[in-house]
């Protein structure tokens, strides 16, 4: 792998860890680079992807402990809900990218990075109509409720497949869904971060007993993308998010549209 493109990496690696912490979705663009610019199987590509995740699930998630949106009892035991009912998902779908070729690896990729675009586009209007109606941002469901919980189960489930099978971690999709539900937005991300801890360590062990798994490779983005993640922590505390949310799934689609047209790279 030649200097310019470790630097291309490294940067895509940076800016995707800010907006893990920011808004959520981010760790996915280093799954698209790995796929795109290295032509990995889909194999390399989700085991990779997950063990660069771990450290900065794990850092994200102490960070928002620190900030104080993990230290109540419901957020706490919301955070167990979700986290739990992923590692189902992480292996199921560690096992099902098994049977994936490139091609059909690349089509799942480009359609789930529509999907979240597309969502993230939706909250954000809902948002606006709501706010334009004489509403407020602020939302705060009572998460104790077994509704909320069964809810929980059910983003644990519905994100730890694809974070498992695709190696997209879990914020890109998990906030976005938490944040239809009216989970608050920085409360949406830190849940997150705990949920993807599980995910990406359970999806990890599966891919490293097949043994697809780049250890060095998943270090060079894996640093960039955990100072990235203390970088958009420290954002997220200061800033609006909303123009960010919106030209990040702006991006999202079109990167994802272009996945799927592209084909797959040829596999090295």
């Amino acid at each position: 792998m030649g200097l310019e493109l470790t630097i291309l990496l490294v940067l895509i690696a940076l800016v995707g860890g800010i907006c893990v912490t920011t808004i959520g979705p981010g760790g996915i663009f280093v799954t698209i680079a790995l796929y795109q610019l290295l032509a990995l199987g889909p194999g390399a590509v989700a085991g990779t992807a997950s063990a660069a995740y771990m450290a900065t699930a794990l850092a994200g998630s102490l960070a928002y402990l620190k900030s104080g949106e993990l230290r109540n009892g419901p957020a706490l035991r919301t955070a167990a809900v979700l986290s739990i009912s992923s590692i189902a998902g992480a292996w199921f779908g560690a096992i099902l990218n098994t049977r994936l070729d490139a091609g059909t690896f690349g089509a799942f990729l480009g359609g789930f990075v529509v999907l979240v675009g597309v969502v993230i586009l939706l909250r954000e209007r809902k948002l606006a109509r709501h706010l334009a109606a004489g509403g407020t941002a602020a939302e705060d469901p009572d998460l104790d409720t077994w509704g909320s919980r069964f809810a929980m189960v059910a983003v644990g489930l519905g994100v730890g497949i694809p974070g498992g099978m695709l190696g997209v971690g879990g914020p890109v999709l998990a906030v976005p869904a938490m944040i239809m539900l009216g989970v608050p937005m920085l409360l949406s991300v830190a849940l997150a971060q705990v949920q993807s801890i599980f995910i990406s360590v359970f999806a990890t062990m599966g891919y490293a007993a097949q043994g697809v798994v780049d250890w060095s490779l998943a270090l060079l983005v894996g640093v960039p993308l955990l100072i990235g993640t203390v970088i958009g922590w420290w954002i997220a505390l200061r800033m609006d998010a909303g123009r960010l949310k919106t030209g990040l799934a702006v991006v999202l689609v079109v990167v994802g549209l272009y996945l799927l047209l592209a084909g797959p790279p040829a596999v090295a």
